[in-house]
């Protein structure tokens, strides 16, 4: 089935911040849209790609990310809305995502990304905390996330804004209860319709990595981390936030439909250097340079405009489906869970091979963590969800611990 979502990725940023791995071009902390050759240079290579990429039905959601989509202008964000409608038209009522970061935005600014037709705001706070901040290596500070917050609050009593979400970060460097309910407390303060609240990921060639190979980055302990989990669950969901996948809380009717295209397993468009996407259920990731991403366009795209290959990948088939253990993975990170009898007939897996899985995970279903309710595998919330790494780890390595079953080999019986 064709995509009817788009991811855009908008590489730039004033500066990596030190948990970062993402593929991003730091720019300094002057730079901006309306002046830098090097956004304006990338924009025509996005233009390009979009406008060569097959056609597909109109899009229901399209998600702007990065780095910091908002270094651009309100006119650069139009245009690629406009290329997008243009490729593909835009469905009524479609979401329209951007990543916002306090530091390089103003009211004006914010005016000028409603008027170009983006109705939902993501703002990547990660703490109210200006020694927090610093210590991530976030430009913005505490003051500028509660302004930026406010002007999407009056946006969106005026009718302006459909819905926004804040991001935080929890499990950092010397954090304590006291200190994370108080974060809490002000976030739950600033009405977001949305939170999404990460773990601290320690990441490969990041300056977090080399700090704590150093000995110098003071992570919470694994039991203050669960606590830490706990007081996030029980604080949001007494402000009357539903807790409808790991990281993302949500009022009611402010759920991501976007994010839950990727959770649910269906395919979306991914645009730009280092985007992936998995167009027609086939997975492919960009480059991560721009020139790597420049390279890709000039060997897939030729002088006509015509796209050779861009959504297909190399030998031009059709996609295969997202695999089995990415479709488990996601699925069992939102709160329904997955039905894991149906993507087992869809993989042709016998059921004697889920029974050994629910025989390896027994000691969490024994405690609760797991539910197993017919063909529906679940995590508990909040116990279950809290904890899924490792029974997402455990169901990884029976995966990898399985040879890729063929149906002659492990044939399942017909529906």
């Amino acid at each position: 089935m064709d995509p009817r979502s788009a991811y855009v990725h908008i590489p730039f940023c004033h500066r990596r911040c030190f948990y970062c791995d993402f593929p991003v071009v730091p720019l300094g902390d002057r730079a901006d849209g309306a002046s830098s050759g090097s956004i304006a240079a990338y924009l025509l290579l996005l233009h390009r790609e979009i406008a060569s990429s097959p056609a597909g039905p109109p899009l229901a959601t399209v998600y702007l990310g990065g780095g910091t989509p908002s270094m651009l202008t309100g006119a650069q964000v139009a245009g690629i809305l406009e290329a997008l409608e243009r490729r593909y038209g835009l469905a009524p009522g479609a979401e329209l995502s951007l990543e916002l970061d306090p530091a390089s935005i103003d009211e004006a600014r914010l005016a000028d990304y409603l008027a170009a037709g983006i109705n939902r705001v993501s703002l990547g706070g990660q703490s109210f905390d200006d020694r927090v901040l610093a210590e991530l290596g976030r430009r913005h500070r505490g003051e500028d996330l509660r302004e930026a917050a406010a002007w999407l609050r009056r946006a969106r009593r005026r009718g302006e804004l459909a819905s926004w979400s804040l991001d935080l970060i929890q499990g950092l460097p010397r954090q304590g209860l006291a200190h994370w309910d108080g974060q809490l407390a002000e976030a739950i303060a600033l009405e977001p319709p949305h939170l999404s609240v990460y773990d601290l990921s320690i990441e490969p060639g990041t300056v977090f990595e080399r700090r704590l190979a150093l000995g110098e980055l003071a992570l919470p302990p694994e039991d203050l981390a669960a606590d830490l989990m706990d007081l996030t669950w029980s604080r949001l969901t007494d402000a009357g936030y539903g807790h409808y996948e790991v990281s993302n809380y949500a009022l009611p009717g402010h759920a991501s439909r976007h994010n839950r295209v990727y959770w649910s397993g269906a395919g979306w468009w991914g645009f730009g250097m280092g985007a992936t996407g998995a167009p027609r259920g086939r997975r492919r990731a960009h480059p991560r340079t721009r020139a790597g991403y420049a390279e890709m366009l000039a060997a897939t795209v030729a002088l006509d405009g015509e796209a050779e290959g861009v959504a297909e990948g190399p030998d031009g088939a059709e996609g295969e489906g997202m695999p089995f253990d990415e479709r488990l993975m996601v699925g069992l990170r939102c709160r329904e869970g997955v039905n894991l009898e149906r993507l087992a007939r869809q993989e042709r897996l016998a059921p004697a091979l889920l029974d050994g899985l629910r025989r390896r995970l027994g000691d969490y279903e024994r405690r609760g963590l797991l539910r197993v309710e017919g063909p529906r595998w679940r995590l508990a919330d909040p116990e279950g969800l809290a904890l899924s790494n490792g029974v997402l780890r455990e169901m990884l390595a029976w995966w990898q611990e399985l040879e890729r079953p063929s149906p002659q080999a492990h044939p399942a019986p017909a529906p």
